[in-house]
């Protein structure tokens, strides 16, 4: 009787340094991605086991209710490569919540998936097809998150370019205001403006209304205003503008940005740019 009552302590011993051992499931933390939301637990912060610390139902409702939102995130950043998209601005603020927001919850459940292969219930019910699904979408969403710094940099880019076409004919009357004295005269090669077209073409404007153009496989030709009377046309020079055109420095033309820290350069700019007779000097 006595061997029969020691077995028995020592059995409720056993089984409660066993419950001992085994940490309470972790709090229930939430999360949101736009119109997504996600309840989970993070076993990794609290040092438990998913194993044994929750109901494998519960369990399995956590790691399903992630790899739905990272499904939506999927589908709703699908054309996140193709600007012209109508929703591509809607896109594009869904990845940048999700850089910053998306990949903690990922190291959480590529955590808990991993344990899940531990766990005596793996092979039961839902849980195989939802470990399967879940290493699935953590590698196509690794993949887009990484797609996304690219088609950011894509989108400022062609802003900055929208932008500088639209505050082109600003630009070049600032450079008309800056360099050009109020009267121009007739036949002097004041160059106050020199752009290169997204198409190659090449310009640059004189104070007195002469241009010279180059096409992008052509030679500078010299286009004169209209409206120029006979003896204002023996005044003018063609190969002294063809010449000021010719020592504009080409990296001062204003151009389209190559880059969102690019932009162009506007007005020519007084301590380099080539003068004509009584020009800017």
């Amino acid at each position: 009787m006595t061997a029969n009552i020691r077995q028995l302590v020592l059995a409720g011993l056993g089984t409660a340094l066993s419950a001992c051992a085994t940490r309470p499931a972790p709090p229930v933390e939430h999360y949101s991605l736009g119109m997504s939301r996600a309840d989970y637990r993070d076993y990794k912060k609290a040092k438990a086991d998913p194993c044994a610390s929750s109901e494998p139902r519960w369990l399995a409702d956590e790691l399903t209710t992630v790899n739905g939102t990272m499904a939506r995130f999927l589908r709703e950043t699908e054309n996140l490569s193709k600007l012209d998209a109508p929703d591509h601005a809607q896109q594009m603020a869904m990845m940048r919540e999700a850089t910053e927001s998306l990949p903690p919850l990922m190291e959480v459940h590529r955590y808990t998936l991993n344990r899940l292969k531990e766990c005596g219930f793996r092979n039961t019910g839902a849980f195989p097809e939802i470990a399967r699904r879940g290493h699935e979408l953590l590698t196509e969403v690794d993949a887009r998150l990484e797609e996304g710094p690219k088609v950011l940099a894509e989108v400022a880019l062609k802003n900055a370019r929208r932008q500088w076409r639209a505050e082109t004919p600003e630009r070049e009357e600032a450079a008309r205001r800056t360099w050009c004295p109020p009267n121009p005269q007739v036949g002097q090669p004041d160059l106050y403006y020199a752009r290169q077209e997204v198409d190659g073409r090449k310009l640059w404007r004189f104070c007195d209304g002469h241009v010279v153009e180059q096409r992008a496989e052509g030679e500078p030709v010299l286009v004169q205003p209209d409206n120029l009377t006979s003896r204002m046309r023996r005044r003018i020079k063609p190969q002294s503008y063809l010449e000021a055109a010719r020592d504009y420095p080409t990296a001062e033309m204003d151009r389209q940005p190559d880059s969102v820290s690019a932009s162009g350069q506007g007005a020519a700019k007084k301590s380099s740019a080539p003068v004509g007779n009584g020009g800017p000097g």
